[in-house]
């Protein structure tokens, strides 16, 4: 398999994912009243961290092979954006992760707006590694 095939493999896996989180858990997490916030965050955070770690291994490893081989304009972009996922991920999501100890309707919504862009990139991160594979890069 090809480094940007693996790549849009798992740039395709992480835009799904994101997509389930964007669309799905965040807005049943959001919904959650101050009392049941901390147990409704906590097991948020217990049960997703196992599937982000593999899955963003997998985007860096992938990528990293990718950029080693020396990609197309399409491979780079297609880098790039996924790479902006990664770092609203780790700038914005965590932090503010790591602050909703307790419901507060500030973060949260920061929350739901870091998820959205990162959500944005990592989708278009896919489309474009799925392009650099159909254009042969």
């Amino acid at each position: 398999m090809s480094a940007v095939v693996a790549f849009a493999v798992a740039t395709a896996w992480h835009a799904g994912f994101q997509l389930t989180v964007t669309l799905l858990v965040y807005p049943v997490l959001a919904r959650r009243s101050s009392e049941e916030w901390r147990a409704a965050h906590d097991r948020h955070s217990r049960t997703i961290a196992p599937l982000v770690g593999v899955l963003y291994l997998a985007v860096l490893v992938t990528g990293g092979l990718l950029a080693a081989s020396g990609p197309d304009p399409l491979g780079w972009l297609a880098l790039g954006l996924t790479g902006l996922a990664l770092a609203t991920t780790a700038l914005a999501a965590a932090p503010v992760h790591g602050r909703l100890t307790d419901r507060d309707d500030v973060l949260v919504a920061r929350l739901l707006v870091a998820d959205r862009w990162r959500c944005a990139f990592a989708v278009l991160g896919a489309v474009a590694a799925t392009a650099a594979v159909l254009a042969g890069g």
